[in-house]
């Protein structure tokens, strides 16, 4: 079997697999902080941060959350990292940003985090800090999401069917996923371009 045909073997394989219990529950998690007026704090590194920069996009433009990506701001990012830390940086950025309960941090990672490891230790961090605050917690992750599912309200882990291609698979569900709950019908607020041109 070629690569490219076991790839994609292995990513139907994945779709199989997933937990849409674990969906629906983020949906509903969504759900309550639009209801109460809260905002969506998307945390990633690596090519989880570019994907929480696009998801930032998506969810403020097609279901009106107030959405925000610290990785969005490099000049804050950097200089926080070389003053504080890399370890701290998000916490530093979420109380200035006055985190509280109303509000939601939403981990995209491949691996969730972990300290022991010294693995995304920005992200367990967050998420601490996250509980503190009483924030919601939600996440995609993959392999066994690590500290972010172990204290999440809400988490999709993607599976793993090849311990060669964790991060290319967890990262990529992590867009499949975010564009299924911006579609999703309870939290879908405006129109796609291409579908409303073609409804046009």
């Amino acid at each position: 079997m070629s690569f490219t045909t076991d790839y994609l073997a292995q990513t139907r394989q994945i779709l199989d697999l997933l937990d849409t219990v674990a969906v629906d529950r983020l949906v509903d998690r969504l759900v309550a902080t639009r209801r109460l007026g809260g905002r969506i704090f998307f945390l990633g590194v690596g090519g989880s941060a570019a994907n929480a920069a696009h998801a930032v996009n998506d969810f403020r433009k097609l279901c009106n959350f107030e959405a925000y990506a610290p990785t969005d701001n490099v000049a804050e990012l950097t200089a926080r990292t070389n003053d504080e830390g890399w370890e701290t940086v998000f916490v530093s950025w979420l109380r200035t940003s006055r985190l509280s309960g109303r509000d939601m941090i939403f981990v995209l990672s491949v691996g969730g985090g972990d300290l022991a490891r010294n693995i995304s230790p920005n992200l367990v961090r967050a998420v601490q800090y996250a509980r503190e605050v009483r924030a919601t917690i939600v996440g995609i992750v993959g392999r066994d999401g690590g500290f972010t599912a172990s204290m999440a309200d809400a988490c999709v882990i993607v599976p793993t069917v090849d311990t060669q291609t964790i991060t290319p698979h967890a990262e990529s569900f992590q867009s499949l996923l975010w564009h299924l709950l911006v579609s999703h019908p309870a939290l879908k607020a405006a129109a796609t371009k291409w579908e409303s041109a073609a409804a046009a």
